[in-house]
């Protein structure tokens, strides 16, 4: 079976199992570890399955107990089934980091309230992420000496990278420490 048939097979087994917890399968991920393979799942909260008022309601990140209600789940699955084969493997299930980019709606919708870096053919953009529709994301960017404080509307076909930045010393609601 070839590792992009197995990848699949993986998703769908790890999806299956963690539908119950509100959660979707953002990655799989198997690398050869000497005789063993890694297995990497990244899950996240499915969008779907939450009761959002808004595009600019924050979604709660994953604790550690959920990501552990995954990852036995997700072993009992692959165990059960015949996906892994007879060789052994190592499971790793995690949410993806703030270093993962943005590609999809979805991940901005999910990281509505933190700061993010944009870039675009224009440039860079950064700025407080308070909304995140279907169609476009609006950055609040801080004033500047030479520029006053606004918010950019940016369409997802226009930017090409986009990242949450990590803040120290910014409160759990946003207040500063």
């Amino acid at each position: 079976m070839s590792s992009t048939a197995q990848s699949r097979q993986i998703r769908e087994e790890a999806q299956s199992a963690v539908t119950d917890l509100g959660l979707a399968v953002e990655d799989v991920t198997v690398t050869p570890a000497g005789r063993r393979r890694l297995v990497r799942v990244l899950v996240d909260r499915d969008l779907a399955t939450l009761a959002l008022p808004d595009a600019t309601t924050p979604v709660d990140p994953l604790n550690l107990d959920e990501v552990a209600d995954a990852t036995r789940l997700i072993s009992t699955a692959l165990d059960e089934s015949d996906v892994m084969g007879p060789a052994p493997y190592v499971l790793e299930v995690s949410s993806p980091g703030v270093d993962r980019p943005l590609t999809e709606p979805r991940h901005f919708r999910r990281n509505v309230g933190r700061l993010v870096r944009a870039t675009t053919s224009d440039g860079e953009v950064t700025g407080r992420l308070t909304t995140a529709t279907d169609a476009d994301v609006a950055l609040e960017t801080p004033a500047t000496k030479k520029t006053p404080a606004r918010t950019v509307r940016l369409p997802y076909a226009d930017i090409s990278r986009a990242q949450v930045q990590v803040e120290f010393g910014r409160g759990a609601k946003g207040e500063d420490a």
